[in-house]
């Protein structure tokens, strides 16, 4: 089976792109589904927390408060770097539970949608990587106008990541998603013809 990594930054589009895989049919791992779900599968998950950050990051139903400890995160990377040491463990595991799952299932090809897919290194893992781009000025506009967050939070979470820029380095593929989505999911269709072509060829050698 084809292990595909999607990833991009904050506000680049990325999601669109996740959904146009899911119109050909082709199943998507979302990571950041998967960092809700181990919430609920992996109590313990939820008590690491709270003895690292503290009670205040959780509601009076015993909720996690994920905006709130994400805008303390996004401040300063060490705590960043307590929580991830946290979670990334079980992320981890149920990405490549449910690759191993489409695999037995025969699925030809999956895609593994991470917005820090070359920052934790799942990249490594995958055949083909690709990047959804945009310009910094349009990453900070649209994530404005989706989260309903000042401009100084929006900066604090894009320069917790790798920029859209460095990444480039590391992916197969870059889909620049500044256009229409006619022309995103043109990207799309050319980017998959090319992954099957490779794959093809490497297959017959």
């Amino acid at each position: 089976m084809i292990k595909v990594g999607l990833t991009g930054g904050i506000g680049s589009g990325k999601s669109t792109v996740s959904k146009i895989f899911l119109e050909y049919n082709i199943p998507v791992i979302d990571a950041d589904k998967i960092s809700r779900e181990i919430l609920i599968n992996y109590p313990q998950i939820l008590i690491n927390i709270k003895n690292e950050f503290g009670q205040q990051f959780f509601d009076a139903q015993g909720n996690l408060k994920r905006r709130e400890l994400g805008n303390l995160v996004f401040r300063d990377k060490t705590k960043k770097e307590k929580l991830e040491a946290i979670t990334l463990p079980y992320i981890t595991k149920e990405i490549f539970n449910k690759a191993q799952q489409y695999n037995k299932s025969g699925q030809k090809i999956c895609v593994v949608d991470a917005p820090t897919l070359i920052e934790n290194n799942l990249h490594k893992a995958m055949d083909f990587n690709v990047l959804v781009w945009v310009d910094l000025n349009l990453q900070i506009k649209r994530v404005i106008n989706r989260d309903l967050l000042s401009e100084e939070d929006v900066m604090f979470r894009i320069k917790s990541q790798m920029p859209l820029d460095e990444k480039i380095k590391y992916v197969d593929f870059v889909i620049d998603n500044r256009g229409s989505i006619e022309e995103t999911k043109e990207q799309v269709k050319k980017v998959l013809s090319r992954i099957y072509e490779v794959y093809e060829a490497e297959v017959e050698r």
